[in-house]
């Protein structure tokens, strides 16, 4: 075996250059790996409540958050668009390019949808389908026609029919006759008959013989 070649001063600087070259390629993995995660860097989530979704999102990307909608809810009180809720909520600490989950306000309140109720039933059991849907009701209107019977249904001013969404929050107002239905009116026509029969009988002068 020839030990100069072994130990000669090639063979040592191949193996000392392999050496520094595993170094830097594991300290740079390393570096590499402790810059992507950002290990031990904590950023505190800004407040963004009531700011618009999109100043939200710019604040949250200058401080290397993600804004991302999650949901949206319904707030008369603050403009469309604006961020109702925040999940982390504001100041908790977090790694840099964490998602920050936000509810937004919707342009518009949730609508339920009118019943097959106007001309169909009797102001009672209008009444009583529409508080079980959670429909607020408002002061009736009375017009010619059947009484107690729903002629047709109106929402803000208009008039609304089966299948037309309405906000929750607006009240709806029931179109009821108040004449006699057509029972009553024969009944009432049908004693006055009588009536008028009776009034004939009695006055009815008496034949001489």
């Amino acid at each position: 075996m020839n030990f100069k070649k072994i130990f000669s001063p090639m063979v040592w600087g191949n193996l000392l250059a392999m050496c520094l070259f595993v170094a830097l390629v594991i300290a740079a993995f390393w570096y590499g790996t402790m810059a992507y995660t950002r290990h031990g860097e904590v950023i505190q989530v800004p407040d963004v409540t009531r700011m618009h979704y999109s100043d939200a999102a710019l604040m949250l990307e200058q401080d290397e958050l993600i804004a991302m909608v999650s949901d949206s809810g319904y707030n008369r009180n603050l403009a469309p668009g604006s961020v109702l809720m925040q999940q982390p909520q504001a100041g908790a600490e977090v790694k840099a390019g964490r998602k920050i989950y936000l509810t937004v306000n919707s342009n518009s309140g949730p609508t339920l949808t009118i019943p097959d109720i106007a001309d169909n039933c009797d102001v009672y059991e209008a009444e009583i389908r529409l508080r079980t849907i959670g429909f607020k009701i408002g002061p009736k209107e009375y017009v010619e026609g059947d009484k107690d019977w729903v002629l047709s249904v109106k929402c803000r001013g208009r008039e609304v029919r089966a299948g037309d969404k309405v906000p929750a929050d607006a009240p709806v107002v029931l179109v009821v006759g108040n004449s006699l239905t057509e029972d009553e009116k024969w009944a009432e026509e049908s004693q006055s008959d009588m009536d008028a029969e009776e009034v004939e009988y009695e006055f009815e002068p008496e034949t001489e013989w």
